[in-house]
């Protein structure tokens, strides 16, 4: 009988610490939307190195929300603490109204130690390096005419900023919500640890939501801010860049960009030090290193604990709901006013000047950068734009480095 009872109470146990009865609604319209993106990663291939990882990590913490959990001590009498560990040796102690209390420790979740390279600010500086040793910055130093529209996509962050703060942010969460708009994961986290750390989870979920899906966005306000004979417009051939100007470029951008703002010399920093790695032809190991192993690593650290932040309880609120708005509004006004700088420059240049190439400025590199490309195709299949694309995309990175920067000195 008591074998049948302790069966019993170990059915009633494991049943009461089943999902059926922690879970509640918020939990299952989470997995709904991790479902969603597993289909829009795998089925659509929208950004699945980026969607996927955020995916698993949202379903993962809503069916098992301890996975996040932060470690905590529990204060326990001798016997207490001889019943749960069997002995008392080599806990500390602590004293309250004279009673000695051991101090016994309970490890947090797996995530909650990986997400700590998001909390400190680790991982975004170290995708910069990755991005740096991918990217080829030949198609800027060719036509440094691109960091116009680089830097006209930037503008999205500001106006954000300021409809932030009319819906009640601080001005020092309405600059971390704006950084959305330059398309930059990396740098929106970055950013937001040192604004408005309350808010990471909304933002590094918004931000790389939009960087997946940039695919889906971008392309009706392509087409709704240039003609058909815009899009179809074909540009001359970009000059040849030496060795020696890819060599001397990253340095001379990293020593003016960290003297000017050196609130953005460690993003601005470590892109350039992996475009050094690449471009140097010295250091083929550690290009290659960061290029892959290290790259990928750091985008499965990243992308399934930014998605374990998005919980039920954490995520349907009515402010993350305005984050993301917010985010959207800011990566859509990005995109619109380098497509609306390309047009001033169709027209200064007498239409040798494709204006879809002004939507690559928002820096999500290489996504925006292939949109502008598909769309360009769209009209005149014979039209190869990836390459003078990829000139405002780098320099939209630089830009939204630069934008933080600016965010960081004006507002920490």
């Amino acid at each position: 009988m008591d074998i049948l009872n302790k069966f019993l109470d170990a059915l009633v146990g494991i049943f009461n610490d089943s999902g059926l009865m922690t879970l509640d609604w918020r939990n299952y319209i989470m997995i709904a939307v991790a479902c969603v993106l597993f289909y829009l990663a795998i089925k659509k291939q929208y950004e699945p190195l980026l969607l996927l990882p955020i995916a698993f990590g949202m379903l993962l913490v809503n069916l098992y929300p301890s996975i996040m959990a932060a470690p905590e001590t529990t204060f326990m009498t001798e016997q207490q603490c001889i019943a749960a560990k069997g002995t008392i040796d080599g806990y500390a102690t602590t004293v309250i109204d004279g009673q000695t209390f051991y101090n016994v420790p309970h490890y947090g979740g797996l995530f909650y130690y990986l997400y700590q390279g998001v909390k400190l600010g680790i991982y975004p500086p170290l995708i910069f390096l990755g991005v740096g040793a991918m990217t080829d910055f030949g198609p800027l130093i060719a036509n440094p005419k691109s960091f116009i529209l680089g830097a006209a996509a930037q503008i999205g962050i500001f106006i954000t900023f300021i409809g932030a703060i009319f819906l009640g942010f601080t001005s020092a969460q309405a600059g971390a919500i704006g950084i959305i708009g330059g398309a930059d994961g990396p740098t929106a986290i970055y950013v937001t640890t040192k604004l408005a750390p309350e808010l990471l989870g909304s933002i590094a979920i918004a931000a790389y939501s939009y960087m997946a899906l940039v695919p889906i966005i971008q392309p009706p306000i392509m087409r709704a801010l240039t003609t058909k004979k815009e899009r179809a417009v074909q540009m001359e051939q970009l000059r040849p860049v030496s060795k020696l100007e890819k060599i001397i470029f990253p340095v001379i951008i990293v020593i003016v960009i960290s003297i000017l703002l050196p609130d953005a010399a460690p993003l601005v920093g470590m892109l350039m030090f992996g475009n050094l790695l690449k471009e140097s032809g010295v250091a083929d190991r550690l290009s290659k290193t960061a290029q892959n192993e290290l790259m990928n690593i750091i985008t499965i650290f990243l992308g399934t604990t930014v998605g374990a932040t998005a919980t039920g309880a954490n995520f349907l609120s009515w402010s993350t709901i305005k984050i993301i708005a917010l985010g959207l509004l800011a990566f859509m006004m990005g995109s619109a006013c380098g497509v609306l700088f390309g047009k001033i420059m169709y027209k200064l240049t007498g239409g040798k000047v494709n204006p879809l190439i002004g939507s690559a400025g928002v820096s999500a590199v290489p996504m925006a950068a292939r949109v502008s490309q598909k769309v360009g195709q769209e009209e005149n299949p014979g039209n190869f734009l990836l390459m003078h694309a990829m000139g405002p995309n780098v320099a939209g990175v630089i830009g939204s480095a630069v934008a933080a920067g600016v965010l960081l000195n004006v507002l920490r």
